[in-house]
């Protein structure tokens, strides 16, 4: 329902008297409006005329737009007819510059005619007030322009907020119509033909359907935008970014791949290096990549690095040159006492090494056809592959302190090479072998790439250290990653996962350490060639010590020539008192400790030299730590000595056996035993039990109690069949009441026959024998070959006796003390040969 113009009341008239002329002021773009401040700032030179004049007077204006299209400041019939009479709040301006006024409007003025045109318009203006609304449609539409005010606000982010802030207190329709209609971005027709309309209702409507049309605009406009975006792909942008970027390094004469800049310095890196053809092409790939990813960008630092990488490496570099077999074995002799075999096969490997190089190289020189073929001594490896498959890969195996990890840096010394080295122990990812893939955060290659970037050269010796405890995990096996490093066939093209391209490792010597053999892959252990260092004698420590350790240890301390002396006697006391080792590294560290002794005393004051004797040695090092307590332990029936294979070297194993009073059963066994050591043990009793009047044992005794066998150090795992004899040995011992002799130790497994079948490591085990004191060991008779490995001075020092019966052993064990079978025992089985 709406209120008719008929029967409106005229508006009240304004506070402030508006003159009948007015100087006018032509506005080019917007229309002010009753009610509203806006700021102008006039540039014409009449109207700034007109501004002046009026701002000495009355301080009003009558303001008038200019129509559309019509620019002539001289021709009164280019303004409207209706305008708003305005006053001057605000009048600054610069000298000679244009004037910046701030107007409030008061009231529509209708121009009548122009009183003066020259040298500004002046108007005859008649007042138009407003013509009042009232009523529902009135209240509707001012709600409904507010509310589209608001949203154009929110769509188009163009209001300030303390506009939208002031429309919440007015409440006057009028006065809501004209500070909405005072916004810039309505039309300016539009906003002329609002002033023009009576009455408020009819300038509301108007009002309303121009907000509803910027409205839509604006909402089309950010829906276009959206679609906008979303089609500009992330190629898009980065496409607009790098060349963006590329116009400010030009300005900045920094422009990429030039002289100078980065990406220049890797060009030339690539074009310097001596790159295999598939790894060079490579590196230019991802040279042209580099070049268009932005500096700031994440990918940049991970292609530079890959790049850094890939050029850091030595390629075609190599350091080894002719190998001189007899200066390897002055190296091998100064830097090791003994270890004959090992510096043979060292000698041989070398020798063969050289010999192939020598004509390879004639062969390369002659040519290859069949003149070239002709002019070697032999057959000749004529590729790579044909050459690194007939180089086995040494695997030195022995306890700690041996000298594995010296004798490769021996080997590279006499070979003229870097030495690496690598420690494989606790190793569980893949990755540490093979490389990290690229796309991983802080990928790295792998250890070998890593190592021969430290080392400069594409022929170091390499040395793979402990081997054998690798492990294996959810991330891969990386004994399976070192087949391809080791295995010949395969290694002179190894692709590292995190360079993607091949390098060859042909050219590197590899050299492996294990403690055991028993834990390396089977695979893994088929490349090799293993080479045992058992562990060495008393006689052997003593020279190393005296040639090697000690005066190491003198010099550590900063001692001088002739400020310590130790005689032999101490240091076979320091052998065998406070070491009991297969290696000689606590005979060093126990030789460390006399040293920082003797530096104390001679700081001190006291005057040199400092001698140790074995009377004296206690003074420095406290009380011996090992005695032979085999004759201690040994000394009652039911007490075998035993020999064990370790990983750090061979072991005496003490068996003990008691017989537990009661009804006979099952055996007890106790001492962290094994599967395999607990079916020894089995065999061992049934064996005793089944021969007992043959072995002059009475047979109630197995009836009347129940045997216990006990093997002592119960927290460390045993396991094996070795240590079947000594069973055998203790629980005839218990059974019969004669003790083993204390001077004799055994190894060999026992059967359910009685038959003593050979076992593995007897170096080792002879070794632990004779440093334990042993003066008889007894051996199974198949493992006789074996002692040729075993130094001299022990087989003088020990008596060897050959088994192959288990009556074999106790006639050894027992000695004239055996027990003897009873006369009535006819028909027990004879003893089994």
């Amino acid at each position: 329902m709406t209120s008719a113009p008929a029967n409106e009341e005229p508006a009240a008239r304004p506070a402030v008297q508006i003159p009948p002329l007015l100087p006018v002021l032509p506005l080019r773009e917007g229309v002010i409006f009753p009610m509203s401040v806006a700021p102008v700032v006039v540039q014409d030179e009449r109207a700034i005329r007109a501004v002046e004049d009026a701002a000495r007077t009355h301080r009003i204006l009558c303001t008038v737009a200019r129509r559309e299209g019509d620019t002539s400041p001289d021709d009164p019939s280019s303004l409207y007819e209706m305008g708003c009479a305005a006053a001057i709040q605000r009048f600054q301006r610069e000298q000679d510059g244009p004037i910046f006024i701030v107007l409030q409007g008061l009231q529509r003025v209708r121009i009548q005619r122009f009183a003066q045109t020259d040298p500004y318009f002046i108007a005859a203006a008649e007042q138009a007030p407003d013509v009042p609304s009232t009523g529902v449609e009135t209240e509707a539409l001012a709600r409904r322009v507010r509310e589209l005010f608001r949203e154009l606000g929110e769509i188009g982010r163009t209001v300030p907020e303390e506009v939208l802030t002031m429309l919440e207190g007015i409440t006057d329709p009028r006065q809501l119509l004209y500070l909405i209609a005072a916004t810039p971005f309505l039309p300016k027709a539009g906003r002329q033909e609002i002033l023009e309309l009576d009455p408020v209702l009819a300038k509301l409507r108007k009002l309303n359907e121009l907000l509803e049309h910027e409205v839509s605009v604006r909402r089309l406009e950010h829906e276009v935008a959206n679609r906008t975006k979303e089609r500009l792909t992330k190629q898009q942008r980065e496409h607009i970014l790098r060349e963006q970027l590329r116009s400010i390094r030009s300005e900045l004469g920094e422009e990429e791949g030039g002289e100078g800049s980065e990406l220049g310095e890797l060009r030339k890196r690539i074009e310097e290096a001596q790159l295999p053809p598939e790894a060079r092409r490579e590196a230019e790939r991802e040279l042209q990549r580099l070049e268009q990813i932005p500096s700031v960008s994440p990918e940049f630092g991970i292609a530079r690095s890959y790049l850094d990488w890939l050029l850091s490496l030595p390629w075609g570099k190599e350091s080894g040159g002719t190998i001189d077999i007899q200066r390897a074995r002055a190296i091998l002799d100064e830097d090791h006492y003994d270890l004959d075999k090992i510096k043979e096969r060292i000698l041989d490997y070398l020798s063969v090494r050289k010999l192939r190089q020598e004509r390879q190289a004639k062969v390369s020189l002659s040519g290859s056809g069949e003149a070239g073929l002709s002019a070697s001594a032999g057959p000749v490896p004529q590729t790579p592959e044909d050459e690194a498959r007939r180089e086995p890969i040494l695997c030195f195996v022995g306890p700690p302190g041996v000298g594995k990890t010296s004798l490769g840096q021996s080997i590279a010394r006499a070979m003229g090479r870097k030495f690496l080295r690598i420690s494989l122990g606790g190793v569980h990812d893949e990755a540490e072998i093979r490389g990290h893939r690229r796309t991983y955060v802080g990928a790295l290659p792998g250890r070998l790439i890593q190592a021969l970037r430290r080392a400069e050269t594409m022929d170091p010796v390499f040395m793979l250290d402990e081997v054998d405890k690798l492990g294996v995990s959810f991330q891969g096996n990386p004994a399976a990653a070192l087949l391809e490093v080791l295995d010949p066939a395969q290694n002179h093209s190894f692709v590292d996962t995190y360079l993607g391209v091949p390098v060859d490792l042909s050219k590197i010597l590899f050299i492996c350490t294990a403690n055991t053999v028993e834990t390396i892959s089977p695979p893994l252990l088929d490349r090799m060639e293993v080479v045992t260092l058992s562990g060495y004698t008393e006689a052997e420590k003593l020279h190393i010590a005296r040639r090697y350790l000690l005066p190491k240890q003198i010099r550590a301390h900063g001692l001088r020539e002739g400020e310590l002396e130790v005689d032999d006697g101490a240091l076979k006391r320091i052998i065998g008192d406070y070491t009991r080792e297969a290696g000689v590294r606590q005979l060093e560290r126990e030789l460390a400790t006399v040293g920082r002794k003797a530096a104390r005393r001679i700081g001190e004051g006291e005057p040199g030299p400092v001698q140790v004797t074995a009377e004296t040695l206690p003074s420095l090092l406290g009380r011996p730590r090992f005695f032979n307590e085999v004759a201690e332990r040994v000394d009652r029936p039911g007490v075998a000595t035993g020999l064990a294979w370790t990983p750090v070297g061979g072991e005496i194993l003490f068996v003990e056996a008691a017989l537990v009073p009661g009804q006979g059963g099952s055996p007890v066994l106790t001492g962290m035993l094994g599967d395999v050591m607990r079916e020894s043990a089995q065999a061992a009793v049934t064996f005793v039990r089944s021969n007992a009047p043959a072995l002059g044992v009475d047979p109630e005794v197995f009836q009347k109690n129940t045997v216990h066998i006990h093997v002592p150090a119960g927290a460390v795992p045993k396991d094996g069949p070795s240590a079947g004899v000594a069973m055998l040995s203790a629980v005839a011992s218990v059974a019969g009441g004669v003790p083993v002799r204390n001077d004799t130790a055994m190894t060999g497994e026992i059967t359910l026959r009685g038959k003593v079948l050979p076992i593995g490591g007897v170096k080792e085990k002879v070794l632990a024998a004779y440093r334990a004191r042993i003066e008889r060991v007894i051996l199974p008779r198949r493992n006789e070959a074996d002692l040729e490995d075993v130094p001299a001075e022990v087989k003088e020092r020990i008596q060897f006796f050959f088994a192959d019966s288990a009556h074999d052993v106790l006639e050894v064990a027992f000695g004239p003390q055996r027990p003897q079978a009873p006369a009535t025992a006819e028909a027990s089985p004879p003893p089994v040969h």
